[in-house]
């Protein structure tokens, strides 16, 4: 894993983009191509900073499950990135795209956990039987690497480029919510610009909560009751502009929308 002294200057670079909107040149080659713990440690960094500095943990998002995304970025694997409560936008309000660098969107499943998930060998049904809510969900995401010229160090260590994210109104319990086909239509501006179905994320997005869980027990961490899992994205991801408005539509659920200033 990549020295204490590369990973703190990293980490710190990383924030002040994140104030400045201003982004900053790709820094594998710092850490170390492929160095996956190494991305990860500059993500905790930043996390342990932000919580001190008064932001709240309210759960994770999953990145990089669908194939299509993998091929927009060049990467191979899933990441995991923190979501704070402040990034959450209310349904029908506006996003400053003053505050962003390079915004995408992104259309997925949205679980809230009734329970922990905490055995060492989770399993479908540990995940099954916590998940205490289904919602639709757009995922903004931003990098804050220039221009998008990740790798999968970069895309960690940005913490999963996490935004901000809207849920759906309308929450269905599991048995409500027909995961294993469900479509998904993603509109902006009326035209229809992404589209996919629930097993673009990792072949469900149980599977992409599994996988969560057993990751982070792995790393000495677990997911609780009351986390929400932004468990990745069911097509491409579509670049946001100023003025522009999006609305998903997921299965049966009702729409879902955001609106940039």
């Amino acid at each position: 894993m990549a020295a204490r002294e590369a990973i703190e200057t990293v980490a710190a670079r990383l924030r002040e983009a994140e104030r400045t909107q201003s982004p900053v040149a790709p820094f594998a080659h710092e850490l170390g191509i492929g160095d996956v713990p190494g991305a990860y440690a500059v993500q905790r960094l930043n996390v342990a900073h932000w919580i001190s500095s008064g932001r709240r943990f309210v759960g994770r998002k999953i990145g990089l499950t669908s194939v299509a995304v993998q091929k927009q970025l060049g990467v191979d694997q899933p990441d995991y990135g923190t979501l704070f409560a402040d990034m959450e936008l209310v349904p029908g309000n506006s996003i400053e795209t003053a505050h962003l660098i390079s915004p995408r969107v992104e259309a997925e499943i949205a679980f809230v956990l009734g329970r922990d998930i905490v055995a060492g060998d989770a399993a479908m049904a540990d995940v099954v039987a916590a998940i205490g809510f289904v919602v639709p969900a757009l995922e903004i995401v931003d990098s804050r690497i220039k221009d998008w010229k990740i790798s999968i160090v970069d895309t960690i260590a940005d913490n999963g480029a996490s935004a901000r994210f809207v849920l759906g109104s309308e929450p269905k319990s599991l048995d409500g919510a027909d995961l294993a086909s469900c479509a998904m239509r993603l509109r902006r501006n009326e035209e229809e610009v992404s589209a996919g179905t629930a097993s673009a994320c990792l072949g469900s997005p149980l599977n992409a909560a599994l996988w969560l869980a057993r990751t982070l027990i792995a790393e000495g961490e677990a997911l609780r009751a009351g986390d929400m899992i932004l468990t990745g994205a069911l097509g491409p991801m579509v670049e946001a502009r100023a003025g522009d408005e999006f609305e998903a539509r997921i299965g049966s659920f009702s729409p879902v929308s955001v609106h940039f200033a």
